[in-house]
């Protein structure tokens, strides 16, 4: 059993499908939490999507990528550049929730949830080849160079 957790643990994709799920998490809950105390659509959208932004660097930078980097200084070029690729995302999932929700009328949570899976394969791959690409992270479980 610890060879099979080992053997997909050592698996960026799979590492990234297991944080983009708790990254999710917390999109989707602090979503719900917002919109139940009242807060607008919108409004509450973006709040949902910053809190899971800043907590998909870290889990990003530091489990699924495996960045090593350990200054605030170098964490500056990875962390502009994931805000740069989450800006453009974020877009993608607010025109995605508005045009679901408001345009077609689909159940708020359904045009979250349809909007996420667009953003996650987004995500990756800017994450994978435009992010962590510094040489400075080890992603794939072995030594980097």
């Amino acid at each position: 059993m610890k060879k099979w957790i080992r053997t997909f643990y050592e698996n960026d994709v799979i590492r990234y499908l297991f944080f983009g799920g708790c990254t999710t998490l917390v999109n989707l809950v602090s979503f719900r939490l917002l919109r139940m105390a009242g807060i607008s659509l919108n409004i509450a959208n973006l709040i949902s999507i910053i809190l899971a932004v800043l907590f998909a660097y870290v889990v990003n930078s530091r489990f699924v990528f495996k960045d090593e980097v350990h200054t605030l200084t170098e964490h500056l070029r990875p962390f502009g550049k994931f805000i740069a690729a989450r800006a453009f995302s974020m877009l993608v999932e607010l025109g995605g929730v508005w045009l679901l929700v408001e345009k077609l009328h689909m159940p708020e949570m359904g045009g979250k949830l349809v909007t996420q899976v667009i953003v996650i394969v987004l995500n990756y791959l800017f994450s994978k080849f435009f992010v962590f690409t510094s040489g400075k992270h080890n992603s794939t479980g072995g030594e980097s160079s």
